[in-house]
């Protein structure tokens, strides 16, 4: 079996590789697995903001091509990274349990003991991500915001060495992964497979976690929805309660200015263990899950879709359809 280990994003996605594979040797103790290192188009434009590339594969083309061609048989991801439309023949066969979602702010030495809120005025805050800019703008406009790209070693290295940013703004999950806590596709990992690659997709669908992978599907569908990715300023979260998934959605134009925020509900059965599902391997929004009840799956999707027709229906397609404009403009 091989597996995936991205060269540019290096100890980060080694060890959310190591991670998935140590748990597959575990449940299979007979297998041998090959890491294969491996570059994407994501990792390598580095001087260009990610809303700018227009390629929707950013993190993903390269890898994908590799399946395609049998020179990997699974590739591990940041489930953020995956477009919530998958190429045809490709399928992501197991969503891990999720780490924690939240955003990270990680200060300049200089200004350790301060928070967003006390940084001198004009401070710049550093972000390759849309949607942290614009919420960010919203809550304290007097701070700017700058693109900052590359793996967390070198937005690490940036901060913490120019003197440019005084904040930066990271995913908590990944510097818990990287054992930088002191420093603290959003938390969860997923497994791309070949759709139709029974054996792959046996192997790696005792991963999912159940409930994480209700609430990604409600995410996703609600994100495909909106058409929402990197050129526009989209938020989505989950939680689970008593039988109950609450999905939050949320969009905001580029400076944050205005923005629009609902939040729904349904009830979806999350079984405890693994459960007969799907005997003829349906994709909703580009997952594979046979171990897990259709029912349940169909629920998620369908309150994803709600959320997101909501907040169309409320304004939100113009808000939206501005912010791709002035992207593309700047």
């Amino acid at each position: 079996m091989s597996g995936k280990g991205d060269a540019a994003a290096t100890a980060l996605a080694r060890i959310q590789t190591d991670t998935v594979v140590a748990m597959l040797k575990a449940l299979y103790p007979g297998l041998q697995f090959e890491i294969i290192a491996m570059s994407t188009t994501g990792d390598k434009i580095l001087d260009t903001a990610l809303s700018k590339i227009g390629e929707k594969s950013l993190f993903t083309k390269e890898l994908e091509h590799a399946l395609e061609r049998n020179e990997v048989d699974l590739v591990v991801h940041s489930l953020k990274d995956l477009p919530t439309v998958l190429p045809p023949g490709f399928t992501i066969g197991a969503i891990c349990k999720r780490e924690n979602p939240c955003d990270a702010v990680v200060f300049h030495p200089k200004f350790v003991g301060k928070t967003l809120e006390t940084l001198p005025e004009r401070s710049v805050v550093g972000t390759s991500s849309l949607r942290r800019a614009a919420q960010l703008k919203r809550r304290f406009p007097h701070l700017e915001f700058k693109n900052i790209r590359g793996n967390l070693n070198t937005r690490l290295r940036k901060l913490d060495e120019l003197q440019e940013f005084s904040a930066i703004i990271l995913a908590t999950a990944g510097l818990q992964r990287m054992g930088w806590q002191n420093r603290v596709g959003q938390g969860a990992l997923g497994v791309e497979v070949r759709a139709k690659d029974q054996d792959i997709l046996d192997l790696v669908g005792v991963l999912h976690d159940p409930e994480t992978l209700l609430r990604c599907i409600a995410e996703r569908a609600f994100l495909r929805h909106l058409e929402g990715g990197c050129s526009v300023p989209v938020a989505v979260h989950t939680a689970m309660k008593d039988g109950q998934l609450y999905l939050t959605g949320g969009v905001w134009s580029l400076d944050g200015s205005d923005s629009m925020q609902e939040t729904m509900q349904a009830t979806i059965h999350v079984p405890a263990q693994h459960e007969d599902g799907p005997e003829d391997d349906p994709q909703l929004v580009g997952i594979t899950a046979r171990n897990i009840p259709r029912g349940a799956q169909l629920a998620a999707e369908n309150l994803g879709i709600s959320l997101a027709r909501l907040l169309l229906n409320k304004g939100a397609k113009n808000i939206l359809d501005v912010a791709r404009q002035l992207n593309d403009a700047h």
